[in-house]
């Protein structure tokens, strides 16, 4: 019979992708997985790899007043029974969370019911529902050699696995940098994440539109946008001829990424690693006013490796980024050595290093 783990993720893509890139391994290596994460996650579709996905009550930290406090630990509240009941029935033999608020709940309930737990965090900065849940996690898998805000008390029961990729992205991990050719179509995928897509919406047509005609008539973006904002970012890129294709979320990411010149993104965890598994230059716009800077982090990881820029949003505007858009993109050379650098950088073996860690604490019996 089969053993069970339980994922538990936010439902982000940051959370959820290296949920998904460990439940297809543990899958492959026999074991029975589940998963349990809030009602973000249905804008991700409904194929994660999982034998059934639970939804548990759980809410963010989102302000300092009695009733917004109050609000937030009631929440919390009920995601902890109705976890504890869910552990009683599904029984597994280890609980693994992926980060955010959502994972308190079935981690605190593992915790109660002495099922082993396993943390991973996937940024340069642990955040803060992994530094509560560290104090008694069995271990901690971190994606960075050095993580700040890691609990003193915690760093034995640490380990640098990286962050997992799913196979999706690995999938073209071989697929070679294609460097722009004089005169042929430039690719440019444009994509926000889950927060903060709206900068992107505003900014990005204003800059392509100043750049010089014969540039801006090779280019084909591809750019998401929040679905409110799809109408009127076709309809810039329309006005500025601009080829554009642009939707509130793309299932293929990883092939787009690919097929991609050059990517202007946030700088999330998983944008990161799926970036730098695949190897391609990017311009990384970090999230502004983030309470940990997280992926500010990220960004200088990959800018310190000569893998691509970081931008801080509140320098940019439409002349400069058009400005730096045209040295880039009229420089095939600068691009290739920054897709070669951000491959370097990439780690298709997380998974796999996560995996013997979670096998481990599962113990020999079952599979």
């Amino acid at each position: 019979m089969s053993q069970t783990i339980l994922l538990a993720a936010g439902g982000t893509g940051g959370h959820l992708f290296p949920a998904t890139a460990l439940a297809q391994e543990l899958t492959r290596r026999g074991f029975a997985v589940e998963l349990a994460t809030d009602e973000r996650a249905e804008q991700y579709g409904t194929d994660f790899p999982a034998r059934a996905v639970y939804r548990i009550p759980s809410a963010t930290v989102a302000g300092k007043s009695p009733g917004a406090l109050w609000k937030t630990f009631s929440t919390l509240g009920k995601g902890y029974f109705r976890a504890r009941r869910l552990l009683e029935m599904v029984q597994p033999h280890v609980v693994v969370g992926f980060g955010g608020y959502p994972t308190l709940p079935p981690l605190l309930a593992a915790r109660s019911l002495a099922i082993p737990t396993v943390l991973h965090e996937q940024n340069a900065v642990m955040g803060r529902a992994n530094r509560l849940l560290s104090r008694f996690a069995d271990a901690i898998a971190l994606s960075f050699d050095t993580t700040k805000h890691l609990r003193r008390s915690a760093e034995k029961r640490a380990v640098v696995t990286g962050n997992p990729v799913r196979d999706a992205v690995v999938a073209f991990r071989d697929q070679d940098y294609a460097a722009p050719e004089a005169a042929g179509r430039l690719l440019l995928l444009v994509f926000g994440g889950s927060q903060g897509a709206r900068f992107f919406t505003e900014m990005i047509p204003q800059a392509l539109t100043q750049l010089p005609s014969p540039l801006r008539w090779r280019l084909s973006v591809v750019q998401q946008a929040r679905p409110e904002d799809v109408a009127e970012v076709r309809e810039a890129f329309r006005g500025a001829e601009i080829t554009a294709h642009v939707a509130p979320f793309f299932q293929d990411l990883p092939e787009r990424i690919a097929g991609s010149h050059l990517i202007i993104s946030r700088a999330g965890a998983s944008t990161v690693a799926e970036l730098t598994a695949i190897g391609r230059p990017a311009i990384l716009v970090p999230l502004p006013h983030a309470i940990d800077n997280d992926q500010l982090e990220n960004a200088r990881r990959l800018e310190d490796n000569g893998g691509g820029w970081c931008l801080h949003q509140s320098s940019i505007t439409p002349e400069g980024l058009a400005a730096r858009l045209e040295e880039l993109l009229g420089n095939p050379d600068v691009l290739v050595k920054a897709a070669a650098n951000s491959k370097a950088m990439g780690n298709v073996y997380a998974v796999n290093r996560l995996a013997d860690l979670v096998a481990d604490l599962a113990g020999p019996n079952g599979v």
